[in-house]
């Protein structure tokens, strides 16, 4: 991905972003916990910077990161499983400290794929971090995955140790080129996620 800084983030352009507390996910101790942070949000919030400002610190104090969106996680553990090397490719991710997941529930998945996941998620449950975006609110994920027992249990996973941020407001980007007109988004909110 594009490299994204909190030092470049606009605060300004996006009030809901508790600064103190980015600011205090960069120190990184959550990493050291194997906890995980989660950006919800409305697109073009920030979501998908902020993650790769927090990767990008954690890079730069020597944890291991790796960054893919939701499908391209998906796409690389059906690789491995097609190759009759998913366990293997479960173990190798394990030796990441922090994994981004980005744009979960941005295109639907197929069952077997939200299979996946939650196996990624669960594999990595008290063992490693996780940071994930989505601009869908946990009450949306099941309709996302396909299934909403697997969609339970990822999320009872990934929101046990997790700080979650949702962020909101109007696209960045679209501001930015003075577009105002988009379809309704609204900001997931943790109460209708929960």
């Amino acid at each position: 991905p594009a490299l994204k800084t909190l030092e470049d983030f606009d605060w300004t352009a996006q009030p809901s972003a508790e600064r103190p507390l980015l600011l205090h996910l960069a120190q990184l101790a959550w990493i050291e916990e194997r906890a995980n942070v989660c950006f919800l949000g409305p697109p073009g919030t920030g979501k998908t910077h902020l993650a790769i400002a927090l990767a990008l610190k954690a890079c730069e104090r020597g944890y291991r990161v790796a960054f893919a969106t939701a499908q391209e996680w998906v796409s690389r553990l059906e690789q491995a499983q097609d190759r009759n090397q998913l366990e293997h490719e479960l173990r190798r991710l394990e030796r990441y400290h922090l994994l981004v997941c980005d744009e979960v529930g941005y295109l639907p998945l197929e069952r077997s794929a939200a299979n996946l996941l939650f196996a990624l998620v669960s594999r990595r449950y008290e063992r490693g971090s996780i940071v994930v975006t989505s601009n869908r609110s946990f009450e949306q994920w099941g309709e996302i995955l396909g299934d909403a027992m697997v969609a339970a249990a990822l999320i009872d996973r990934l929101v046990h140790h997790a700080t979650m941020i949702v962020l909101k407001g109007k696209s960045y980007r679209l501001r930015e080129r003075g577009v105002e007109v988009v379809p309704a988004a609204q900001a997931p909110s943790l109460r209708d996620s929960a």
